[in-house]
């Protein structure tokens, strides 16, 4: 068994199924993931909170 990381996991599987309509999910929970943690503790924060 080889040890892959997670998006390499989850691309396996897109390519795989042939399940591109789940892509752009994946995308869209990953920049939520990452304004998330931004978000938290960061000199971007207002910045952040002034798109919301």
């Amino acid at each position: 068994m080889q040890n892959k990381s997670l998006l390499f996991e989850i691309w396996d599987f897109l390519k795989e199924r042939k399940a591109w309509w789940l892509a752009p999910v994946v995308v869209a929970l990953v920049l939520g993931g990452i304004l998330i943690t931004l978000g938290q503790s960061s000199v971007l924060s207002p910045f952040i909170y002034a798109l919301f």
